[in-house]
């Protein structure tokens, strides 16, 4: 059985996760429509990482005898003035998304709950990808500055990106 405070703390990252889909779908909308294909692509399939990520929340606070508490989410900007906007804005939500995660990861060790030290270690691991790969792509957009051929070079390289979850999702809630 799950503490009280673990379970209020876990699911407040469940609904932060769900959040991070709202705000990667719009992401994904605004690229659409400023036709940045590949870059509504590589959004779109962030949104899904992170519906996979609040699946993750939701089945294990289920798991250890918690309830889900769903909260209303507030609506994400909807535009931006720049593909590097979009950028330096989804680097900035990975680095509060691991502060998040690190919060959890305290918060674990504080109330001895081992298990949920154990669950949270995937997160752990998936912010250093996620810190990674938004900041590597923000750098490229630096990079090539106002450059339109170099932006559809990229945007060729985001389209390529497909959803894969994780294993563990897979398995039986």
């Amino acid at each position: 059985m799950i503490k009280e405070k673990m379970s209020q703390a876990l699911n407040k990252q469940l609904n932060a996760e769900l959040y991070s889909a709202y705000l990667y779908f719009s992401m994904s909308a605004y690229f659409k429509s400023i036709n940045l294909p590949g870059f509504s692509n590589w959004m779109r399939v962030q949104a899904l990482e992170e519906m996979t990520h609040a699946d993750k929340f939701y089945t294990y606070l289920l798991s250890r005898g918690g309830a889900v508490e769903l909260e209303t989410i507030t609506g994400p900007p909807k535009t931006w003035e720049s593909p590097m906007a979009v950028f330096e804005h989804t680097y900035s939500h990975e680095q509060k998304v691991t502060s998040l995660i690190s919060d959890l990861v305290n918060l674990a060790l504080e109330e001895g709950d081992h298990a949920t030290n154990v669950f949270l270690q995937w997160f752990v691991n998936e912010q250093i990808e996620e810190e990674s790969s938004a900041d590597g792509i923000l750098q490229k957009l630096k990079l090539i500055g106002k450059e339109s051929s170099s932006l559809f070079l990229i945007d060729q390289e985001l389209g390529q990106r497909v959803f894969t979850p994780p294993a563990a999702a897979n398995a039986k809630a």
